[in-house]
């Protein structure tokens, strides 16, 4: 069969031939599990087995099945490392794990794992490889919803400037950096009004990018234009003299 042809075979596992959109939800979970059932007998080192195994924890996923996907990634790993698969299939796959962890609730797991992918990208790739930043982007995200914006505003101090000038500015990945720094900056409970007015003003440059980039209905840009509104109220709040009795 030749690659052409396998291809066509191989993405009804996952894509619609008609619409050629993704599966997602119950019907991405249901293939998932078809498509492992059709593969399992094949030995572990077939490639298709290993990526049957890879849909079918993303489609538990999908379906919101996490703790299922979990014991189904988990297994994926503990297989490319015994049959001695790459770094970047590991560190991937590490990458899959974390985001089910944070699914789950397990943020420090997540975060630890998040971590650990990172350095390996960085280590594997070198600091301007987009799987590099992407993983950093995923690290300081989670860093900022632990409310670590101490870490979170130094990690991304470092790393924005290498997004900024490997993706340029418009690059979604740099703005997504871009609205996590704005927010450990204003969520910070002792920030001051200049990095009130720092947030406000990246966050506004952030906005026009994206809204001229994205659209206005792409959800990033909304959530842009939400930290933007959260920001100015904390900026306005700060500038507003408290009164005594």
């Amino acid at each position: 069969m030749g690659d052409k042809a396998f291809n066509v075979r191989w993405h009804r596992w996952h894509t619609c031939s008609l619409c050629e959109q993704e599966y997602h939800g119950v019907v991405s979970c249901a293939l998932g599990w078809a498509g492992w059932k059709t593969y399992l007998g094949r030995p572990e080192g077939d490639w298709n087995r290993g990526a049957a195994m890879n849909i079918l924890g993303n489609g538990l996923g999908y379906a919101k099945h996490h703790e299922e996907a979990l014991s189904v990634k988990e297994a994926e790993l503990s297989m490319l490392r015994r049959l001695g698969k790459s770094e970047y299939d590991i560190l991937a796959t590490q990458g899959n794990i974390a985001s089910t962890y944070d699914k789950l609730g397990r943020l420090e797991e997540a975060l630890r794992m998040r971590q650990d992918v990172y350095s390996g990208f960085l280590k594997l790739e070198g600091e301007e490889s987009f799987n590099t930043l992407r993983e950093a982007s995923n690290y300081a995200a989670l860093l900022k919803r632990l409310n670590l914006s101490g870490e979170t505003k130094s990690f991304l101090r470092k790393t924005i400037p290498v997004a900024r000038r490997v993706l340029e500015e418009c690059q979604i990945l740099t703005l997504a950096m871009k609205k996590v720094y704005a927010e450990a900056l204003y969520e910070d409970a002792t920030a001051s009004p200049d990095n009130l007015r720092e947030a406000v003003t990246m966050l506004e440059e952030t906005e026009r990018t994206a809204r001229r980039v994205l659209g206005g209905a792409h959800p990033l840009t909304m959530n842009i234009e939400g930290c933007l509104r959260n920001a100015r109220a904390e900026l306005r709040s700060s500038d507003t003299p408290s009164t005594g009795n």
